[in-house]
């Protein structure tokens, strides 16, 4: 899922923490998409660690510059130093996204926006605090909200723009225990469509990505959550709980996902709008 990028009263949160330095996802893998991408500027949330992390190296490497936003500083120095050397650059600008009009103002002059930020707590409804529930759904909903009400004007004059909404398969399903992160999710899928709805008249596409777990720290760390939730030993979580749902048994990897919005922004994909690609290894075809 996405990486945090927020603060406030947020009881047992679960944060990206920074990713290392250099490393081999700043180099496309043989077979990747191959797009040019000098010229644009591309803004990524949650961009220190995890999902957003993978997609500012991938649109670095196709030349994009990358306005990386986080809260958290220090992954983002790690991440300006793993983009060293690629065709484009990464601007790192620390922002906490429950600053709403800082996050409109951020997104202006943005071709391509990549709303990936997120945080995940797991509480049964009646146990979930409910400033937790109001600071999910702003970073989560409102934020991208913001960010693409921000960055429209600019699509629109120049007739093209690319919004990439990192959903999740609990965007299109539901979870017990994850109230406001699927509500959230939920609530994502209709603002995407909506803008593709408005987009499209000005060359502008909007489509949701919708990943099942995958190898961040944001999902491991919800093991502990996830066992006590249930009652099941730590070690029983992926297999019984996680991915108990999906055909294939294992997580999906943060440069996978970012391939997907890659592709997303290419045009071999100018026709796909208002959509949900799941990336969910079988989850939604029960």
């Amino acid at each position: 899922m996405s990486a945090p990028t927020t603060s406030g009263p947020v009881p047992a949160p679960v944060v990206q923490a920074p990713a290392a330095s250099q490393g081999p996802e700043a180099v496309p893998a043989p077979g990747s998409v191959r797009l040019d991408l000098a010229g644009r500027t591309a803004l990524v949330t949650g961009a220190a660690g995890g999902i957003g992390r993978a997609c500012a190296l991938r649109l670095a490497a196709a030349g994009a510059t990358v306005r990386a936003v986080d809260r958290a500083a220090d992954g983002l120095v790690a991440l300006v130093e793993a983009a060293d050397g690629l065709p484009g650059a990464v601007d790192p600008q620390t922002l906490d996204l429950t600053d709403l009009d800082a996050a409109e103002q951020a997104a202006a002059g943005a071709d391509i926006l990549v709303n990936n930020a997120g945080l995940q707590l797991v509480r049964p409804i009646e146990e979930f605090p409910p400033d937790v529930f109001h600071t999910v759904l702003t970073v989560m909903l409102e934020a991208p909200f913001r960010l693409i009400r921000g960055a429209l004007p600019h699509m629109y004059g120049q007739g093209w723009g690319r919004i990439v909404n990192i959903s999740s398969v609990h965007g299109l399903r539901a979870s017990a225990f994850k109230s406001a992160y699927v509500a959230a999710k939920h609530g994502l899928e209709g603002l995407s469509k909506t803008a593709a709805l408005e987009g499209a008249p000005h060359g502008v596409t909007s489509n949701c990505v919708n990943p099942g777990y995958v190898r961040t720290p944001l999902v491991e760390r919800q093991i502990a959550d996830q066992a006590a939730a249930h009652g099941i030993p730590p070690e029983r979580v992926l297999t019984e709980v996680l991915l108990k749902d999906s055909a294939l048994k294992r997580l999906i990897e943060p440069e996978d996902v970012a391939e997907a919005v890659l592709y997303l922004c290419a045009p071999q994909a100018s026709f796909i709008t208002g959509a949900s690609l799941t990336l969910d290894g079988g989850w939604t075809a029960h």
